[in-house]
């Protein structure tokens, strides 16, 4: 019997439509789930590719029914779990044999997990998945960390499974060890910016001018024609737009207001911070998760406070578009930001203008402003933020106006806008030749001592107030 081209383990949603994705694309798999019945299940109801399926029983005959050097899929819970499948993987795998984590992986475990396997003669790839379901089936946008020659074994099965736009694999490999799984955490710190920032701009609709779901979804679907096209504008008008069969209500309508996170996006947060590069608008938005699933508290402030009553005239939604697309150039620009200090701080060579190749198609984030993205940084791979390339500076003089005067009325009327707030505050700050540092610098030295630069001097100074505050 033919052998296997890749193994795969744990046939959930996702690693279950991966499996089809690749017995689809001509590469024979073996799969193998911890409930066996869950995997006679499998092959039974893949009816056409069943014959590109091999099920198997046992970890053993797994690793007997792949051509070696043997790449095995992990697609099993992030964490404990992994380390779990790697220690029942290690006595039945041999030299050279490739395990892949394909979940949303903190880097660092990624990283520590490269370590543990030195000296095995295994080898390890840490890959980002991005496109949910329906990306894994038909076509994910794939981050790959580990050794050049390991990505080489399984890069046909790769670049045959992936995205493709314009023809163009949506798939990468983007530097050793933890490299692809921090840029995917990266990939959704940026796109739990995204979404808040759409739903800011939904609330000042609904809440600031009264309109209804199904008008809202009309606005977002004419957006997604012009420079804000992408799939989370795609989809937002779409939600928007469906029915509950149930009620006969807008389905946006009857979701309760308590958004779940699962920890890539405060992952991004803790490395932007960890590597000193200001990630605000992520920032805003994995608290703005937080916040939102505090209902009861919410609720209670409300009857204390009493709720706003916005007044806000149709004139705003003129403004709304260029808003949201400046900010959504603020998150970005933070995103990259901090994917070129990572690339710095741990030797990986990111490939930025790459990165936003392969997430033109395929990813949650794909959006039709990642091809100039990637041309920005492939014209200039010095440009220190993407708020420098030259094409940026243009599209930022343009929208931030318009996101300036959003912030503002909705500060005014009671609104909250975090995300796009962040984003503004972040794009003034970066401009702001000579801030307000100098002050706090003056106060640190006085109740501290620590010291400040002058700037008609060299060296370290202290001012005329003493060692300490009394």
């Amino acid at each position: 019997m033919t052998k296997a081209e890749i193994g795969l383990i744990g046939l959930g949603v996702m690693g279950s439509n991966l499996a089809l994705n690749i017995a689809e694309k001509g590469q024979k798999i073996a799969v193998f789930n911890r409930t066996t019945s869950r995997t006679t299940a499998f092959a039974k109801d893949a009816g056409a590719l069943s014959d590109m399926i091999v099920p198997c029983e046992t970890i053993e005959e797994l690793a007997k029914a792949i051509r070696p050097p043997r790449p095995i899929i992990l697609m099993v819970q992030a964490g404990a779990a992994v380390d779990e499948q790697i220690a029942h993987l290690k006595p039945v795998l041999q030299a050279n044999d490739i395990i892949i984590d394909a979940g949303n992986a903190n880097f660092r475990d990624t990283v520590r997990r490269f370590k543990e396997l030195e000296g095995t003669g295994l080898t390890f790839i840490g890959m980002g998945v991005s496109g949910g379901e329906e990306g894994a089936r038909h076509g994910p946008s794939i981050m790959v960390g580990g050794a050049e020659e390991s990505y080489a074994r399984v890069e046909p099965t790769l670049t045959a499974i992936s995205a493709k736009y314009n023809g163009e694999p949506c798939s990468a490999w983007l530097g050793p060890d933890g490299a692809g799984h921090f840029v995917k955490t990266i990939h959704n710190g940026i796109e739990y910016a995204d979404m808040q920032m759409i739903a800011e701009i939904y609330g000042i609709l609904r809440d600031g001018l009264g309109m209804k779901a199904k008008e809202i979804g009309e606005i977002f679907h004419g957006w997604n024609k012009g420079r804000l096209n992408s799939y989370l504008i795609e989809i937002t008008a779409n939600v928007l737009a469906a029915e509950d069969p149930k009620t006969g209500r807008p389905v946006v309508d009857v979701i309760l207001d308590r958004a779940g996170q699962k920890g890539t996006g405060k992952w991004s947060v803790i490395e932007a911070q960890t590597l000193g590069v200001p990630a605000t608008a992520i920032e805003a938005a994995v608290a703005a998760r937080v916040i939102s699933s505090m209902k009861d508290e919410r609720l209670k402030a409300e009857a204390a406070y009493g709720i706003a009553a916005p007044k806000l005239g149709k004139e705003v939604v003129a403004d709304l578009e260029l808003a949201l697309f400046a900010g959504k150039i603020s998150a970005y620009a933070q995103g990259f930001a901090v994917m070129s200090a990572a690339s710095r701080e741990f030797n990986w060579n990111l490939p930025l203008p790459t990165i936003a190749k392969i997430w033109r198609a395929g990813c949650i984030i794909r959006s039709q402003f990642l091809g100039t993205i990637a041309e920005a940084f492939g014209k200039d791979a010095s440009v220190p933020n993407l708020l420098m390339a030259p094409a940026f500076i243009g599209m930022m003089k343009e929208a931030s106006p318009a996101l300036r005067r959003v912030v503002a009325r909705a500060a005014e009327a009671g609104l909250p806008v975090p995300a796009l707030a962040s984003a503004l505050a972040y794009f003034d700050a970066y401009r702001q030749g000579r801030g307000t540092s100098n002050l706090i610098q003056g106060q640190r030295d006085f109740f501290g001592a620590h010291g400040f630069e002058r700037i008609d001097a060299e060296g370290a100074h202290h001012g005329p107030w003493g060692s300490g505050a009394e």
